[in-house]
């Protein structure tokens, strides 16, 4: 019997001031769009979706959960279920910090061990560390910038949120970064099995009135 292709898959990534797309095969970028919109994702999405090949039709669709924006996460979310219900496919969550330091740990100069840190409002960040693995080394927060500094010790920090890091030490290995779907090719198939709901981090600011 013929092998059947491996799932084509759009990934959709919006919940910090980049937003992208990219169609995945097999660990392999089929095409991608990128930009840095900073609030722009709602008006910037669907049109970037539509300039990859056949309108970004995919077999199934990964999106980012969070943490991050709000506004980010709720409209990567409101997408990937929409196209998902109308293409009749499934859509499953990941998250932005484990995709991050898969990006770093490409580098294979990269230490063994960093810690993900990204801006989280408020003048917070949220932080994670991560081995080569890709496994967790410590729970995920958010916490005030002294104290992500303390927890991350002499280790690389890595993502948007560093600069608060940077303020108070500037000489800490710190690399800004902003996740890009195209480092999906790089997850783990078993990093992207989460509901497709918000991962906040923290209560969002403003809550509905009770009925």
């Amino acid at each position: 019997m013929p092998d059947h292709p491996a799932p084509l898959t759009l990934v959709i990534e919006t919940v910090t001031a980049a937003c992208s797309v990219a169609l995945i095969r097999d660990g392999r970028v089929i095409a991608d769009r990128h930009e840095q919109v900073g609030r722009g994702h709602a008006e910037r999405l669907i049109p970037m979706i539509a300039e990859l090949p056949d309108g970004g039709r995919a077999d199934r669709i990964w999106v980012d959960c969070g943490p991050g924006s709000f506004t980010g996460i709720r409209v990567g979310i409101a997408a990937a279920r929409a196209l998902a219900l109308g293409w009749g496919v499934p859509v499953a969550g990941y998250s932005s910090l484990p995709l991050i330091a898969a990006a770093a740990f490409a580098d294979d100069a990269a230490p063994d061990e960093l810690a993900v840190v990204l801006e989280g409002g408020h003048g917070e960040v949220f932080m994670q560390g991560f081995a080569r693995s890709l496994a967790a080394t410590g729970p995920f927060a958010s916490c005030r910038p002294d104290a992500a500094l303390t927890a991350l010790g002499r280790r690389m920090g890595i993502g948007s949120g560093v600069r608060h890091l940077a303020a108070l030490d500037p000489a800490l290995d710190l690399r800004d970064a902003l996740p890009h779907a195209r480092d999906a090719a790089r997850l783990p198939p078993d990093f992207a099995t989460l509901a497709a709901s918000p991962i906040y981090g923290r209560p969002p600011d403003a809550k509905p009135q009770a009925i």
